[in-house]
């Protein structure tokens, strides 16, 4: 598997996740601000960085303040733009240097393959934050792990967990 895929499928599965997570929020009796809060960051982190790889003014802050419609439309509208991005470039794009100034008005330059690799894993982060939340809350939090999105099953619910423990997963 090449650089490339690798991250197509870490996107894929960003995009999947982010979907459990609004799915788990949504179902939950015990939603709170904090949990929201969190979700909402994955989707302004992931906003932020597009729009600096896009060299474009961000529609949203990296903590953003959303509806849960005008949310369901943000995430829907950024996984259709990661998965664009991603079908257009080749292998060479992954290490073109990206130069961004950050919030607090810093300039960095990084490779496009380390960026995309950073905003897949701090979205997974802030996923296990928000699933942190709702098992505090009792409620139930969303299938988010990756081997799971890879075996196209749930591996986070607690029924997959005691059963993964079982078998030794």
């Amino acid at each position: 598997m090449s650089a490339l895929e690798l991250i197509r499928t870490m996107w894929l599965h960003s995009a999947w996740a982010d979907t459990e997570i609004a799915r788990a929020l949504a179902t939950s009796h015990h939603l709170d601000d904090e949990a929201w809060r969190e979700y909402l960051h994955i989707l302004g982190a992931e906003e932020v960085w597009l729009s600096r790889i896009e060299e474009r003014t961000p529609r949203a802050p990296v903590w953003p303040d959303m509806t849960p419609a005008e949310t369901s439309a943000f995430r829907a509208s950024l996984s259709r733009e990661y998965a664009t991005l991603l079908e257009r470039i080749g292998d060479d794009a992954l290490m073109q240097r990206v130069t961004y100034t950050t919030s607090d008005g810093r300039v960095f330059a990084n490779a496009l393959g380390d960026i995309l690799t950073h905003v897949a894993l701090h979205g997974q982060y802030h996923r296990g934050k928000v699933n942190l939340l709702l098992r505090q809350r009792e409620a139930m939090p969303a299938p988010v792990d990756f081997i799971g999105y890879i075996r196209g099953a749930a591996a986070a619910t607690q029924t997959s967990a005691s059963t993964a423990r079982a078998s030794g997963d």
